[in-house]
């Protein structure tokens, strides 16, 4: 089971990785262009917004209580009643999203009060962000129902087609800044264009694979059809439970709109780094463990479910622990490398290092609860998460106001990493509580390795790799090459300190 696991995961990971390096690209090419400037800000507001609410309904939350449904429905019933689940989840959810895209288009300037209520007193940045957000937001509807085939690829173990899906939006973003900006008399409305573009293309990409499993959606709506009803019952509360980290961010973003222009850009470029390991990594494990949880049990085969996420848990701390470490050390490598060209200044790659090492204090946090959270919603358990979520989502906010006078926008990034550490052991503590999951032998020993070999590396790239002044004054070739070494150096590091240190394989 193991062996099948991480090759799947090694799968998804890797397709992830490509598109994780397109998103890279894209935001050496945004940042390049536009810098951090109002314009930014608004874009990224109106992105956000659709975004947010995709990771929310589609990815978090539907994800989360449709895959288990599906795979009970695969395990014990009939194809034919496969298919009608399929068509009747297809035909209601895309008329809800229907209505939803057209309200949220049509209260495109209200929505912008609600998710960044500092624009208000900025009546230039608050217009551009309110038409653009009329843009970007039928791209809600697309991605969600991209998100829809791409559970139903996941649950029959097709993982590479959805894991590869993301990639075209990075490709049509990248297209419209190089290409469109110049058809548009407000430049960075060429962004906003390409996001709906990019929306559509993921959605018609996917049907071909459903049609080669006979799958194809012929949608019908019935809000009655007892599987819909099912899942909506665990979907309404996982809303919530599944999602604090993003409604997390999201508040973030609210109280940076009231901070100084280049706040709401420098925690989102801060957050697209740290995204990188938890999107290869963190995306690629919990894609490949929700079906495989909600297989063992809908077999009843608890023991083989405690395993799967004894063996996930060990690979999130085996990776996520030194990449804590290394983020952290070379944040500012990382930084003025990826970003320091054209209008993104050096004070940008100053204030987004602050909150990109303040987001890498949960790093490992944001990638369990991936993990954790599939082990509730792999039994359909709604409650449990959705407590839990609460209790971390008012602990973020105490926290943001508790530490945004002092750090700033840096503050309201470690709220969040706080937030997420302490949603993961929670989550951790239920799961034992609830005696679904018993840590198999040797954990002691395991993590004492990571932790030993983790602090041999971070020693060895802080020691090495220089001041932030030194960066910033070389060319981006010479950072790009210096980058490369040390990052090849800290993983041999790592790896070499763990065999000396006994460890073999999980």
């Amino acid at each position: 089971m193991s062996k099948i696991l991480l090759k799947s995961t090694a799968m998804v990971g890797g397709v992830t990785l490509i598109s994780r390096i397109l998103g890279f690209i894209r935001d050496v090419v945004i940042a390049n262009h536009f810098g951090a400037g109002a314009s930014t800000d608004a874009f990224l507001i109106a992105f956000k917004i659709p975004n947010f609410m995709r990771r929310l309904f589609a990815e978090g939350a539907f994800s989360q209580a449709f895959i288990p449904i599906l795979s009970e429905y695969k395990t014990q019933r009939e194809k034919s009643e496969v298919k009608d689940l399929i068509n009747y989840v297809a035909g209601t959810l895309g008329g809800i999203l229907l209505i939803v895209t057209v309200i949220g288009m049509i209260g495109a300037s209200w929505l912008i009060l609600i998710f960044a209520p500092g624009f208000f007193y900025d009546p230039n940045k608050y217009a551009m962000a309110a038409s653009m957000l009329q843009v970007t937001f039928p791209y809600l509807l697309f991605i969600t129902l991209t998100a829809f085939a791409g559970s139903v690829l996941n649950t029959y173990g097709r993982f590479a087609v959805p894991a590869f899906t993301p990639v075209l939006l990075n490709l049509c973003m990248i297209g419209g800044t190089l290409w469109l900006v110049p058809f548009f008399e407000l430049p960075i409305m060429a962004l906003a264009w390409s996001v709906l573009l990019a929306g559509i293309l993921q959605l018609l990409f996917q049907l071909p694979f459903l049609a080669r499993l006979d799958l194809s959606p012929r949608p019908r709506f019935d809000w009655h059809h007892l599987g819909v009803v099912r899942i909506y019952r665990l979907m309404i509360p996982a809303l919530f439970g599944v999602s604090v980290t993003q409604i997390n961010l999201l508040i973030d973003t609210l109280m940076a709109s009231f901070l100084v222009t280049g706040s709401v850009s420098w925690l989102y470029y801060s957050d697209r780094l740290m995204e990188f390991p938890v999107g290869v990594f963190g995306l690629a494990l919990s894609t490949v463990t929700l079906p495989t949880l909600s297989k063992t049990v809908a077999e009843g085969d608890l023991a083989a479910y405690s395993k799967t996420l004894d063996w996930a848990l060990r690979w999130v701390c085996l990776l996520m622990i030194p990449a804590t470490v290394g983020m952290m050390v070379l944040a500012g490598p990382m930084l003025s490398t990826l970003f320091h060209s054209g209008q993104f200044s050096d004070h940008d790659v100053i204030m987004t290092m602050h909150s990109l090492i303040a987001y890498t204090v949960g790093l490992l946090g944001f990638v369990a609860v991936k993990v954790l959270a599939s082990g509730f919603y792999s039994r359909q358990d709604i409650r449990t998460p959705v407590r839990i979520g609460m209790i971390a989502m008012m602990t973020n906010i105490g926290l943001n106001l508790a530490l945004i006078i002092p750090l700033q926008h840096a503050g309201l990034a470690l709220s969040t990493a706080l937030a997420a550490l302490l949603n993961a052991w929670l989550l951790y503590y239920h799961l034992r509580r609830q005696n679904v999951y018993q840590p198999q032998p040797g954990w002691g020993k395991f993590l004492l390795q990571i932790v030993i070999a983790s602090g041999i590396m971070g020693l060895v790239l802080g020691w090495g790799s220089g001041p932030l002044s030194w960066w910033l004054n070389l060319s981006l070739m010479a950072r790009a090459g210096y980058l490369s070494a040390w990052i090849i150096a800290g993983l041999m590091i790592y790896g070499s300190s763990l065999v000396v240190l006994g460890f073999r394989k999980i």
